[in-house]
């Protein structure tokens, strides 16, 4: 991999400062490197003004600087990239490093939240374990989704501080997630289970609320929404693949072992983008190269935009954004509250199906353990399916446009959120009323994956929205979004197998539960078609929207 990935890596800093700038250096410590005149300091101005252009000119340079100098002695002389074309600046990676970051990106992102209901099929053990009902085994799994959806609440507005940047955060988070597990696998009740499995979300949520913005920090506007549609794959694939490796690990071990599985992916993950994850954030980056420039020049007027920012910031100004403000938004702008509710239904779907899976694939087919974990990848397949379709649709709608210098406004991704919308009705009532003992099992899996089709359709058409309406504030709507949905969404398994249990019939076991659920799709599917309707009216009386 690329030199700059490993320099600019987590191990590559620490390197770099524990040898004193020996190793990994950067362009401007190279001895070859020649320092854009704006960066000195007037006296080193003059005398190289004096050496090139000669004795005679002397006078003139001398009373120019000292003009200058007298004028504003104190003027900050911000850092930029060096041309639109700097290999520094991550938009002008070359395309194969942009591929393998997202790729990375993704990774993180898997590993992670998979971890969410890992555990689910060893439930049974922990409830004659601890001597506990279901919906209190059932409790760690909503800690976790409220950890994550909390986490972003502080991790996000640190992401996007010139200080912290974000490889920083993903890795020192991962470190914590990485060591939770071991005392996770060694639990002795269910609320240290609880507890740590709420830290464990906690740590988890980095790569989950600002993964998308590590993906965008490298693409420009239009090949952003492509780009997170690439990192999502991973993203909501993530749940989907924890139920299938617990499956096999609580069969072939006990329940114990997810979390070991857990602290060994989770670990491997960390040592390797430790080495090969490099900064993206590009106040980050020039923020570092003021420092480095400074040092070098003795200049201290250098500064960058991430220093001004954060000069400029107070406390209660810090506090604002990092704590009210995503609270705000969902709260008092309809758009972001409405959007949030649909994704948040879409979610506690998703988790609910954690305990209607079981009931349907495990007590009606009479699946093994393993086979209902292999029942989980439907939802995969959909999403790979949708994300198939998607992809070239978002790339010749908004891309293309774009690039050709054409005006794109946000209501141009509510037809895909429309049709995803459909597909959540239809996937869920197929689910249902083909969960029968006399009915293929093959019924209730086609209903899974065209719901989890759907699913990737809103979560990709819906985030776009907000990130282009609200472009302005993206991460403290981000973060109250994952808030909002993840703590809805965690609390909906602590009841979903009495909804579906309470409505049973003898021969269709979650037909009727499923049909509350597709009743309250059929509702949420207006969201979209209001936004198609009305969009730029609404957007229109917003004090946070962006214009356009």
């Amino acid at each position: 991999m690329h030199y700059r990935f490993i320099r600019d890596s987590f191990v590559g800093r620490m390197v770099y400062h524990l040898t004193q700038h020996k190793f990994f250096k950067h362009p401007e410590e190279h001895i070859d490197y020649v320092i854009p005149e704006k960066y000195l300091p007037n006296d080193l101005k003059t005398r190289e003004f004096e050496k090139v252009e000669g004795v005679e000119l002397e006078t003139a340079a001398n009373s120019s600087s000292s003009s200058t100098l007298d004028q504003d002695p104190d003027a900050k002389i911000v850092v930029g990239w060096e041309g639109d074309d700097d290999p520094e600046n991550p938009v002008n990676w070359p395309t194969y490093q942009k591929a393998f970051f997202t790729f990375e990106i993704a990774f993180l992102t898997t590993a992670v939240y998979m971890g969410s209901a890992i555990y689910t099929p060893g439930i049974t053990q922990i409830m004659e374990e601890f001597n506990i009902d279901q919906t209190k085994a059932t409790i760690p799994l909503t800690m976790f989704v409220i950890g994550y959806g909390l986490g972003p609440m502080v991790f996000s507005p640190m992401s996007e501080n010139a200080i912290f940047g974000r490889t920083s955060i993903y890795i020192v988070t991962l470190f914590i997630f990485f060591i939770l597990q071991i005392p996770t696998a060694l639990a002795k009740d269910i609320v240290s289970l609880s507890i740590l499995r709420f830290l464990a979300g906690v740590f988890a949520s980095p790569c989950l609320a600002t993964g998308g913005a590590s993906v965008c920090d490298v693409l420009s506007m239009a090949y952003g929404p492509v780009g997170i549609a690439s990192w999502a794959l991973g993203a909501v694939c993530g749940p989907s693949f924890g139920p299938f490796f617990g499956s096999i690990l609580v069969v072939k071990g006990d329940w114990r072992w997810t979390f070991w599985f857990l602290c060994i992916t989770s670990g491997t993950t960390l040592l390797v983008l430790s080495i090969l994850l490099p900064e993206s954030y590009g106040k980050t980056l020039l923020y570092r190269k003021a420092k480095r420039l400074r040092a070098i020049t003795g200049n201290q007027n250098i500064t960058s935009e991430g220093e001004i920012e954060n000069s400029k910031l107070t406390l209660s100004e810090l506090a604002i954004e990092t704590l009210w403000r995503p609270i705000e938004i969902s709260i008092v702008e309809p758009v972001v509250l409405l959007i949030n509710l649909y994704i948040a239904l879409v979610y506690s779907i998703m988790y609910l199906w954690f305990e209607a899976f079981p009931i349907v694939f495990f007590d009606t087919h009479h699946f093994t353990l393993i086979e209902m974990g292999l029942a989980y990848m439907s939802i995969v397949i959909g999403i790979v399916i949708a994300a198939a379709i998607y992809i070239p649709i978002v790339f010749k709608i908004f891309t293309n446009p774009l690039l050709r210098g054409e005006q794109v406004t946000p209501e141009v991704f509510i037809p895909m959120a429309i049709v995803g919308g459909t597909c959540l009705i239809i996937g869920v009532f197929i689910f249902g009323w083909t969960s029968a003992a006399d009915i293929h099992w093959m019924g209730p899996l086609v209903g899974a994956a065209i719901f989890a089709a759907g699913a990737f359709l809103i979560f990709q058409t819906l985030f776009n929205y907000l990130g282009m309406s609200f472009w302005r504030y993206l991460a403290s709507v981000f973060a109250g979004n994952d808030l909002f949905r993840s703590t809805i969404a965690g609390v909906f398994p602590l009841f979903g197998k009495s909804l579906f249990l309470n409505l049973k019939t003898d021969r269709f076991p979650v037909a009727l539960g499923s049909t509350v659920l597709g009743a309250i799709t059929v509702v949420m599917i207006l969201i979209p078609i209001l936004f198609y309707l009305n969009g730029p009216k609404l957007r229109a009386r917003s004090k946070y929207a962006g214009a356009g």
